[in-house]
């Protein structure tokens, strides 16, 4: 995904959020009410990198087969030097 300068990540992931939790409500795919855990992770990779990251992100599932989400996310804060206090992560859904 490309964004502009003029739109704020924090911004297009609450449009994201908002629109995606809406559309899976309005569709009844799940028993109850969607919605989203609070935050997000977002990784700005250079546009140089594009090829990879869409490799990457195609075989995804067989990256999970070896590694969780929770394994693959602390990977990339590492990789982004992110410094993160563990209490403000997502909850986890395989702990």
């Amino acid at each position: 995904m490309s964004i502009g300068p003029t739109i704020s990540i924090s911004d297009l992931v609450r449009d994201i959020k908002a629109g995606s939790s809406k559309f899976i409500n309005e569709k009844g795919w799940i028993n109850g009410k969607f919605s989203w855990q609070e935050g997000y992770g977002a990784f700005s990779y250079s546009k140089s990198n594009v090829d990879s990251v869409v490799k990457y992100i195609l075989n995804q599932e067989e990256h999970h087969k070896n590694k969780t989400f929770k394994e693959e996310y602390l990977d990339f804060m590492e990789k982004f030097e992110i410094e993160y206090d563990s209490k403000y992560l997502f909850e986890w859904i395989e702990d």
